[in-house]
């Protein structure tokens, strides 16, 4: 089952989101930090967090930021972080997180956005598999340290 996560769901968010960041090699991790960060995005509803669910088991997230188009006249989101329990991986917990997202959003939002890395192929292979569709624009980044 895929929900929008609420301010009860903040503890498994967390746990899922240090399992995630742990995925991408961070180091060192303060757990009231992540707890902090999730509150304010809820509480200032700066993002929007699906969870999925395995009974009462927390085993993947999918997190969107909101941005616009001036073109479209329209929200879009960008598409930040995806991540399923490593022992959920392949059996359709991720598709259903982008099928909630894509439903959620499908009246309100021109679309969305979203970046992945040049050797992460499979993740590649699912967002295609998805319906995502790359190659449409060239993403130019500028990064600080």
């Amino acid at each position: 089952m895929v929900r929008i996560a609420e301010k009860n769901d903040i503890e498994g968010v967390v746990d899922l989101l240090m399992e995630y960041r742990d995925f991408y090699g961070v180091k060192i991790q303060e757990r009231t930090e992540a707890v902090r960060f999730i509150m304010q995005r809820m509480e200032n509803c700066e993002s929007k967090i699906f969870v999925a669910m395995d009974g009462d088991n927390y085993v993947g997230f999918i997190q969107l930021y909101p941005s616009f188009s001036t073109v479209s006249l329209k929200r879009q989101w960008i598409l930040n972080d995806l991540y399923v329990k490593e022992e959920y991986r392949n059996k359709g917990y991720g598709t259903a997180l982008m099928t909630a997202v894509k439903n959620h959003f499908k009246e309100s939002a021109k679309g969305f956005v979203l970046l992945t890395g040049k050797d992460n192929f499979t993740a590649q292979k699912f967002y295609s598999g998805n319906g995502w569709e790359s190659g449409i624009y060239d993403v130019y980044t500028f990064l600080y340290n």
